[in-house]
Protein backbone atom coordinates (compact mmCIF):
# COMPACT_ATOMS: atom_id res chain seq x y z
CA UNK A 1 0.00 0.00 0.00
CA UNK A 2 0.89 3.42 -1.29
CA UNK A 3 0.35 6.35 1.30
CA UNK A 4 1.25 8.62 -1.34
CA UNK A 5 -1.26 6.75 -3.64
CA UNK A 6 -4.17 6.97 -0.97
CA UNK A 7 -3.58 10.43 -0.73
CA UNK A 8 -4.02 11.18 -4.23
CA UNK A 9 -6.90 9.05 -4.50
CA UNK A 10 -8.33 11.70 -1.12
CA UNK A 11 -7.34 14.83 -3.01
CA UNK A 12 -9.25 13.42 -6.14
CA UNK A 13 -12.83 13.34 -4.30
CA UNK A 14 -12.03 16.50 -2.18
CA UNK A 15 -15.32 18.66 -1.74
CA UNK A 16 -17.35 16.37 -3.80
CA UNK A 17 -20.57 15.15 -2.13
CA UNK A 18 -20.27 11.31 -0.91
CA UNK A 19 -16.57 11.64 -1.11
CA UNK A 20 -15.85 9.01 1.15
CA UNK A 21 -17.74 6.41 -0.76
CA UNK A 22 -15.73 7.76 -3.68
CA UNK A 23 -12.68 7.47 -1.69
CA UNK A 24 -12.73 4.18 -0.73
CA UNK A 25 -14.09 3.11 -3.87
CA UNK A 26 -10.88 4.36 -5.57
CA UNK A 27 -8.89 2.79 -3.24
CA UNK A 28 -10.66 -0.88 -3.42
CA UNK A 29 -10.53 -0.36 -7.29
CA UNK A 30 -6.65 -0.12 -6.62
CA UNK A 31 -5.66 -2.42 -4.56
CA UNK A 32 -8.91 -4.73 -4.55
CA UNK A 33 -9.86 -4.10 -1.39
CA UNK A 34 -9.35 -1.50 1.51
CA UNK A 35 -6.07 -1.89 3.49
CA UNK A 36 -5.79 -1.08 7.29
CA UNK A 37 -3.44 1.05 6.82
CA UNK A 38 -5.01 3.10 3.61
CA UNK A 39 -8.04 3.15 5.95
CA UNK A 40 -5.61 4.88 8.76
CA UNK A 41 -4.47 7.83 5.88
CA UNK A 42 -8.35 8.42 5.18
CA UNK A 43 -8.95 9.00 8.34
CA UNK A 44 -6.28 11.18 8.70
CA UNK A 45 -6.87 13.58 5.75
CA UNK A 46 -9.99 13.67 5.66
CA UNK A 47 -10.72 14.91 9.27
CA UNK A 48 -12.64 11.92 10.18
CA UNK A 49 -12.36 9.55 12.92
CA UNK A 50 -11.17 6.15 12.08
CA UNK A 51 -14.55 4.42 13.23
CA UNK A 52 -16.78 6.38 10.76
CA UNK A 53 -14.41 5.44 7.82
CA UNK A 54 -14.73 1.95 9.19
CA UNK A 55 -18.00 2.45 9.49
CA UNK A 56 -18.92 2.94 5.95
CA UNK A 57 -16.37 0.31 4.62
CA UNK A 58 -18.15 -2.63 6.63
CA UNK A 59 -21.78 -0.66 5.97
CA UNK A 60 -21.64 -1.67 1.87
CA UNK A 61 -21.33 -4.91 0.87
CA UNK A 62 -19.42 -3.85 -2.22
CA UNK A 63 -16.10 -3.21 0.05
CA UNK A 64 -13.99 -5.74 1.33
CA UNK A 65 -11.78 -5.47 4.28
CA UNK A 66 -9.38 -8.04 2.99
CA UNK A 67 -8.22 -9.12 -0.31
CA UNK A 68 -10.59 -11.15 -2.66
CA UNK A 69 -10.20 -13.37 -5.87
CA UNK A 70 -10.25 -12.16 -9.30
CA UNK A 71 -13.67 -13.63 -9.16
CA UNK A 72 -16.11 -12.89 -7.27
CA UNK A 73 -18.61 -15.90 -6.48
CA UNK A 74 -22.11 -14.61 -4.15
CA UNK A 75 -24.82 -17.20 -2.62
CA UNK A 76 -27.87 -16.12 -2.09
CA UNK A 77 -29.32 -17.55 1.17
CA UNK A 78 -32.29 -15.48 1.60
CA UNK A 79 -35.87 -16.85 2.99
CA UNK A 80 -36.84 -17.41 -0.65
CA UNK A 81 -33.35 -19.19 -2.10
CA UNK A 82 -33.07 -20.97 1.33
CA UNK A 83 -36.10 -22.81 0.67
CA UNK A 84 -35.43 -23.29 -2.99
CA UNK A 85 -31.90 -24.85 -2.08
CA UNK A 86 -29.35 -22.19 -1.85
CA UNK A 87 -27.36 -24.04 0.79
CA UNK A 88 -26.58 -26.72 -1.56
CA UNK A 89 -25.82 -24.32 -3.93
CA UNK A 90 -23.35 -22.90 -1.73
CA UNK A 91 -21.65 -26.39 -0.51
CA UNK A 92 -21.33 -26.96 -4.60
CA UNK A 93 -19.66 -23.87 -4.97
CA UNK A 94 -17.33 -24.88 -1.72
CA UNK A 95 -17.17 -28.12 -3.09
CA UNK A 96 -16.05 -27.23 -6.50
CA UNK A 97 -13.06 -24.36 -5.28
CA UNK A 98 -12.76 -26.51 -2.37
CA UNK A 99 -12.86 -23.30 0.21
CA UNK A 100 -15.89 -22.21 2.67
CA UNK A 101 -18.01 -19.14 2.19
CA UNK A 102 -15.96 -15.92 3.56
CA UNK A 103 -12.33 -17.65 1.88
CA UNK A 104 -10.42 -17.39 -0.85
CA UNK A 105 -8.68 -20.11 -3.39
CA UNK A 106 -5.01 -19.91 -3.08
CA UNK A 107 -4.71 -19.20 -6.58
CA UNK A 108 -6.51 -15.85 -5.74
CA UNK A 109 -8.39 -17.13 -9.03
CA UNK A 110 -11.87 -17.41 -7.03
CA UNK A 111 -13.48 -15.93 -3.63
CA UNK A 112 -16.83 -17.26 -2.32
CA UNK A 113 -19.70 -15.88 -0.41
CA UNK A 114 -22.96 -16.20 1.20
CA UNK A 115 -25.29 -13.04 0.97
CA UNK A 116 -28.75 -12.47 3.07
CA UNK A 117 -30.66 -11.13 -0.37
CA UNK A 118 -29.80 -10.50 -3.93
CA UNK A 119 -33.02 -8.47 -5.02
CA UNK A 120 -34.46 -11.29 -6.87
CA UNK A 121 -36.15 -13.57 -4.46
CA UNK A 122 -38.78 -14.87 -7.37
CA UNK A 123 -35.55 -16.41 -9.59
CA UNK A 124 -34.21 -18.45 -6.63
CA UNK A 125 -31.74 -19.38 -6.02
CA UNK A 126 -29.44 -16.48 -7.46
CA UNK A 127 -26.07 -16.64 -7.53
CA UNK A 128 -24.19 -13.62 -8.92
CA UNK A 129 -20.42 -14.13 -9.96
CA UNK A 130 -18.59 -10.63 -11.08
CA UNK A 131 -21.83 -9.05 -11.14
CA UNK A 132 -23.54 -11.13 -13.16
CA UNK A 133 -26.62 -12.73 -12.30
CA UNK A 134 -27.40 -16.58 -12.89
CA UNK A 135 -30.93 -17.68 -12.06
CA UNK A 136 -32.78 -20.92 -10.55
CA UNK A 137 -29.71 -22.21 -10.54
CA UNK A 138 -28.61 -26.47 -9.40
CA UNK A 139 -25.99 -28.09 -8.74
CA UNK A 140 -25.17 -29.60 -11.84
CA UNK A 141 -24.76 -25.56 -13.13
CA UNK A 142 -22.15 -24.65 -10.42
CA UNK A 143 -18.98 -26.20 -13.01
CA UNK A 144 -20.31 -24.45 -15.66
CA UNK A 145 -20.75 -21.38 -13.88
CA UNK A 146 -17.52 -21.44 -12.86
CA UNK A 147 -15.95 -22.39 -16.17
CA UNK A 148 -17.49 -18.88 -17.90
CA UNK A 149 -15.90 -17.14 -15.00
CA UNK A 150 -12.90 -18.46 -16.18
CA UNK A 151 -13.52 -17.71 -19.60
CA UNK A 152 -14.69 -14.20 -18.97
CA UNK A 153 -18.18 -13.63 -18.27
CA UNK A 154 -18.45 -10.71 -20.98
CA UNK A 155 -16.70 -12.01 -24.01
CA UNK A 156 -18.32 -12.58 -26.88
CA UNK A 157 -17.27 -12.65 -30.33
CA UNK A 158 -18.74 -9.63 -31.72
CA UNK A 159 -17.66 -10.67 -36.07
CA UNK A 160 -19.12 -14.11 -36.06
CA UNK A 161 -22.15 -14.27 -33.30
CA UNK A 162 -25.22 -13.57 -35.59
CA UNK A 163 -26.84 -13.15 -32.30
CA UNK A 164 -25.29 -9.69 -32.42
CA UNK A 165 -25.85 -7.13 -34.20
CA UNK A 166 -26.27 -3.25 -34.12
CA UNK A 167 -29.03 -0.32 -33.00
CA UNK A 168 -29.50 3.30 -33.59
CA UNK A 169 -30.91 4.63 -30.62
CA UNK A 170 -32.07 7.78 -29.25
CA UNK A 171 -33.49 9.56 -26.02
CA UNK A 172 -37.37 8.80 -25.08
CA UNK A 173 -37.83 11.79 -24.20
CA UNK A 174 -36.51 14.60 -26.74
CA UNK A 175 -35.80 12.09 -29.66
CA UNK A 176 -32.28 13.42 -29.77
CA UNK A 177 -29.71 10.61 -31.17
CA UNK A 178 -27.86 8.96 -28.51
CA UNK A 179 -25.15 7.61 -30.76
CA UNK A 180 -21.35 8.87 -30.56
CA UNK A 181 -19.80 8.45 -33.84
CA UNK A 182 -16.14 10.09 -32.45
CA UNK A 183 -16.03 7.44 -29.49
CA UNK A 184 -16.16 3.91 -30.41
CA UNK A 185 -16.67 0.90 -28.89
CA UNK A 186 -16.61 -2.57 -30.44
CA UNK A 187 -15.67 -0.87 -33.32
CA UNK A 188 -18.67 1.07 -33.81
CA UNK A 189 -20.43 4.10 -33.06
CA UNK A 190 -21.04 4.12 -29.12
CA UNK A 191 -24.63 4.62 -27.09
CA UNK A 192 -23.43 7.87 -24.85
CA UNK A 193 -25.50 8.72 -22.00
CA UNK A 194 -24.89 10.96 -18.78
CA UNK A 195 -24.81 8.44 -15.41
CA UNK A 196 -24.82 9.67 -11.81
CA UNK A 197 -23.64 7.23 -9.10
CA UNK A 198 -21.69 8.12 -5.82
CA UNK A 199 -22.97 12.27 -6.09
CA UNK A 200 -20.89 12.34 -9.32
CA UNK A 201 -21.91 12.42 -12.80
CA UNK A 202 -19.93 11.24 -15.49
CA UNK A 203 -20.56 9.61 -19.04
CA UNK A 204 -20.80 6.44 -20.06
CA UNK A 205 -20.99 5.34 -23.44
CA UNK A 206 -22.26 1.62 -23.99
CA UNK A 207 -21.81 -1.09 -27.13
CA UNK A 208 -24.50 -0.50 -30.13
CA UNK A 209 -24.23 -4.38 -30.82
CA UNK A 210 -27.61 -5.78 -29.14
CA UNK A 211 -25.89 -8.85 -27.36
CA UNK A 212 -22.44 -7.33 -26.68
CA UNK A 213 -22.21 -5.92 -22.83
CA UNK A 214 -18.82 -3.83 -23.46
CA UNK A 215 -18.31 -0.18 -22.26
CA UNK A 216 -16.65 2.53 -21.92
CA UNK A 217 -16.98 4.33 -18.51
CA UNK A 218 -15.32 7.87 -16.92
CA UNK A 219 -14.84 6.39 -13.96
CA UNK A 220 -14.93 2.81 -12.12
CA UNK A 221 -18.57 1.50 -10.76
CA UNK A 222 -18.42 -1.48 -8.89
CA UNK A 223 -20.54 -4.24 -9.86
CA UNK A 224 -24.17 -4.87 -8.23
CA UNK A 225 -24.34 -1.40 -7.99
CA UNK A 226 -27.72 0.36 -9.66
CA UNK A 227 -26.92 3.63 -11.18
CA UNK A 228 -29.38 6.21 -12.93
CA UNK A 229 -29.17 6.91 -16.79
CA UNK A 230 -29.79 10.30 -17.99
CA UNK A 231 -30.24 11.96 -21.18
CA UNK A 232 -26.63 14.52 -22.31
CA UNK A 233 -28.83 16.62 -24.47
CA UNK A 234 -31.82 17.01 -22.50
CA UNK A 235 -31.27 15.85 -19.05
CA UNK A 236 -33.78 13.93 -18.35
CA UNK A 237 -33.85 10.88 -16.20
CA UNK A 238 -34.28 7.95 -18.51
CA UNK A 239 -36.14 5.30 -16.26
CA UNK A 240 -39.00 2.64 -17.46
CA UNK A 241 -42.14 1.60 -15.95
CA UNK A 242 -40.46 -2.26 -15.69
CA UNK A 243 -38.10 -3.89 -13.51
CA UNK A 244 -35.36 -6.54 -14.77
CA UNK A 245 -36.19 -9.50 -15.08
CA UNK A 246 -32.77 -11.24 -13.42
CA UNK A 247 -32.57 -8.81 -10.59
CA UNK A 248 -35.52 -6.60 -9.98
CA UNK A 249 -33.69 -3.51 -10.86
CA UNK A 250 -35.26 -0.62 -13.10
CA UNK A 251 -34.59 -0.89 -16.56
CA UNK A 252 -33.59 1.87 -18.42
CA UNK A 253 -35.24 2.71 -21.95
CA UNK A 254 -34.51 3.56 -25.43
CA UNK A 255 -35.91 4.12 -29.00
CA UNK A 256 -34.73 2.48 -31.56
CA UNK A 257 -34.22 4.14 -34.77
CA UNK A 258 -36.22 1.82 -36.79
CA UNK A 259 -39.12 1.33 -34.46
CA UNK A 260 -39.73 -0.34 -31.65
CA UNK A 261 -37.81 0.01 -27.60
CA UNK A 262 -34.82 -1.37 -26.14
CA UNK A 263 -34.39 -1.44 -22.27
CA UNK A 264 -31.27 -2.33 -20.53
CA UNK A 265 -30.43 -3.29 -16.52
CA UNK A 266 -29.87 -0.32 -14.62
CA UNK A 267 -27.30 -2.72 -12.20
CA UNK A 268 -23.34 -2.97 -13.29
CA UNK A 269 -23.42 -6.09 -14.41
CA UNK A 270 -26.46 -7.33 -14.95
CA UNK A 271 -27.20 -8.79 -18.36
CA UNK A 272 -30.85 -8.32 -18.02
CA UNK A 273 -32.42 -6.60 -21.64
CA UNK A 274 -35.51 -6.31 -23.67
CA UNK A 275 -35.57 -5.66 -27.24
CA UNK A 276 -39.25 -5.31 -28.45
CA UNK A 277 -39.50 -4.48 -32.18
CA UNK A 278 -43.20 -4.32 -32.59
CA UNK A 279 -44.05 -2.32 -35.48
CA UNK A 280 -40.55 -1.77 -36.42
CA UNK A 281 -38.57 -2.37 -39.87
CA UNK A 282 -35.45 -3.84 -38.25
Amino acid sequence: MSSEDVSRIVEEHAGKFGGLIGILQGIQARYGYLPPDALGVVAEETGRSLTDVYGVATFFRSFSLKPRGKHLCSVCLGTACHVRGGPVIAEEFGRALTIAPGETTASRDFTLETVNCLGACALGPIVVVDGHYFSNVSPVQVKEILEKARNGLDNVDVTTDQRIFPVEVSCPRCNHSLMDPVHRVDGQPSISVTVAFAGEHFRLRLSCLYGSYNLQSEREIPAEVMVDFFCPHCHAHLIGGSSCLECGAPMVPMIVREGGVVQICSRRGCRGHILDLSGGTL
